[in-house]
């Protein structure tokens, strides 16, 4: 059995639906999708809040090592684990059982944020309070072509130091502030109007189609920076701004838009 049988096995043993599993995990229906479809694995925390939802082994559900039974709650830390690996460990143990769901979540964002210098995708933090505040810019690399296999863990890049009030001058619109992100853009589909390796703003409130426009969105297990347009009920058309690359329908219940792209870090308003 591979990775994606073993998690399918497992939702089919506790009739567990991909959107229950999106739920218990706290990861996106996108992620979940690159799961069931062997697209991705998962490793480290998302691997330990897989294994309690789907109450199996993490070594059986990660290599098929062993049994499917849960570990035991004295059962010894993996060897060169991460601090914040094993506070993650604790938390999916009973120990962190009787710890509410804001604790466990702040605990877990703690140790991630000090105990290394990778740093797990966090879009809920939120920037410097005041006029200026920092934007964070993570290493995602979503494709303007044939699309780019999503990183588990994408790490981030330097912070950038923006004030709300000048994106708003420069026709940004956005609800709050702790809600933009910078990703970067790749591949030349999209020229002129983004480049190659250009840094982009997104809006990562927005996960749903709200009009034709640039989305960040993945779609049969890669992410995209593509324009998008309704195409009917059942479809999205897929729209390159460069002229040699022709648009392509894709089924709208299998694209999973993650952001909105607001702006092209060379003050090119989209």
């Amino acid at each position: 059995m591979e990775f994606k049988d073993r998690v399918t096995a497992r939702m089919k043993a506790l009739n567990l639906s991909a959107t229950d599993l999106s739920k218990l995990t706290g990861v996106s229906k996108a992620t979940v999708s690159f799961w069931v479809s062997g697209t991705n694995g998962a490793k480290g925390k998302n691997l330990l809040s897989l294994s309690r939802a789907l109450e199996c082994s993490p070594d059986w559900l990660s290599d098929g090592a062993e049994s499917p039974g849960t570990n035991s709650d004295d059962e010894a830390p993996i060897a060169g684990s991460s601090a914040a690996d094993l506070i993650a460990q604790m938390l999916a143990s009973k120990a962190g059982k009787g710890l509410s769901d804001e604790t466990r979540r702040r605990i877990a964002g703690a140790a991630a944020e000090t105990t290394g210098n990778v740093i797990t995708v966090d879009f809920s933090r939120p920037g410097q309070v005041g006029d200026e505040v920092w934007i964070a810019h993570y290493d995602v690399r979503a494709a303007m072509g044939g699309g780019q296999v999503p990183h588990d863990y994408p790490e981030m890049l330097q912070d950038i130091r923006v004030s709300p009030k000048h994106l708003r001058e420069m026709g940004v619109e956005f609800t709050e502030h702790f809600h933009l992100k910078m990703v970067t853009g790749w591949g030349q589909s999209m020229a002129p109007t983004i480049k190659h390796r250009d840094p982009l703003l997104v809006d990562v409130s927005i996960r749903e189609f709200v009009g034709d426009g640039i989305y960040l969105f993945s779609w049969d297990g890669h992410l995209y920076i593509k324009r998008l347009q309704k195409k009917g009920r059942q479809h999205f058309k897929m729209i390159s701004d460069n002229t040699n690359h022709q648009p392509e329908e894709i089924p709208a219940d299998e694209t999973y838009i993650q952001a909105r792209v607001l702006l092209v870090w060379n003050a090119h308003l989209v």
